[in-house]
């Protein structure tokens, strides 16, 4: 009778109809968040002003665990895994509740809960693991960042209380090895693409894209000036915000800008140079003794440097 009941229960799935559109609604969120992100590093949307003021999140999703992928014109952001992942959880959150699967609602429901444990459970521990870099290894606030975190972890919460779960014991012993597996992983990941390991062969000579745009006058007197007030600015080449920086300079001005290049692969590569000035996002300017990361418009370095010549920039 007991089993059933439990059966009967889990057919109708009774409770579970809630936790379900909250998750949604949850993942909904993350949808606009890492989708933001996402527009905003293909510069198909304006600038992101964090709520929280500063320039924290620019530094933390501009540096180098902020991209998953650089090539040549193509960028993959991290956000855009995040992106997938709340689009997977939305997915697997609504699909029962859609009229006309009747007939495959308790195998659709039961394989669904176990899906978006899963990968809430997979986003919520990699998200931990970013937050520990921001804060240990970045040193900025994104407030975007922690929205995610949080949103992932309350979608783990929410998928165990509103899973019914038969056996708790099998769903904590999957939920361990799920969690030391994206743990071991992300640690590796975060490991590899850290600009400050040491570096395991001699570097290499790679650069970024060429720029392209021309500069007019003012662009050349403006980099001429940075450069006699003894402005730096840092990039790496891999780095697609560096190569925009560039771009808003243009060609001719971006020769006479004295950059240093931190990447160990790069073209004449300083990283311990950068490792000592405590540079993680890129690009960032050293403009009179002074840290400030991400692209500046050229009124803002005109601004922080003092300059007087022409601005028509």
């Amino acid at each position: 009778m007991a089993t059933t009941r439990l059966t009967s229960r889990r057919r109708q799935d009774p409770g579970s109809k809630w936790v379900r559109i909250a998750m949604a609604v949850l993942a909904t969120v993350g949808v606009i968040d890492t989708g933001s992100i996402t527009l905003q590093r293909w510069n198909l949307l304006g600038p992101l002003t964090c709520p929280v003021g500063g320039d924290g999140c620019d530094k933390v999703l501009s540096s180098v665990w902020g991209t998953l992928f650089q090539g040549d014109g193509f960028t993959i952001p991290l956000s855009f895994a995040g992106l997938l992942a709340y689009l997977a959880v939305l997915v697997m959150a609504i699909g029962p509740l859609l009229p006309g699967l009747a007939e495959n609602k308790t195998d659709l429901s039961r394989r669904t809960w176990w899906g978006l444990f899963t990968v809430s459970l997979g986003m919520a521990v990699f998200s931990l693991v970013l937050i520990g870099l921001m804060v240990f290894k970045i040193q900025a606030f994104c407030f975007f960042c922690v929205l995610s975190a949080l949103i992932s972890l309350t979608l783990v919460v929410l998928a165990v209380a509103g899973g019914g779960w038969d056996d708790p014991a099998k769903l904590l012993f999957r939920g361990v090895l799920l969690a030391l597996a994206v743990l071991l992983g992300s640690l590796i990941w975060a490991s590899v693409v850290d600009p400050n390991r040491p570096a395991a062969a001699p570097v290499g000579q790679r650069t970024g894209p060429p720029v392209t745009s021309p500069s007019s006058p003012a662009k050349i007197a403006l980099a001429e000036h940075l450069s006699a007030e003894g402005a730096v600015l840092y990039t790496a080449h891999w780095c697609p915000h560096c190569h925009d920086q560039k771009e808003l300079f243009g060609k001719e001005a971006t020769d006479k800008l004295d950059e240093v290049e931190c990447a160990p692969d790069g073209l004449n590569g300083q990283p311990k140079l950068c490792a000592s000035k405590g540079i993680e996002g890129f690009p960032s300017w050293e403009i009179n003794g002074q840290l400030d990361s991400g692209v500046k418009p050229l009124e803002t370095l005109a601004g922080l440097s003092n300059y007087k010549g022409p601005s028509d920039f």
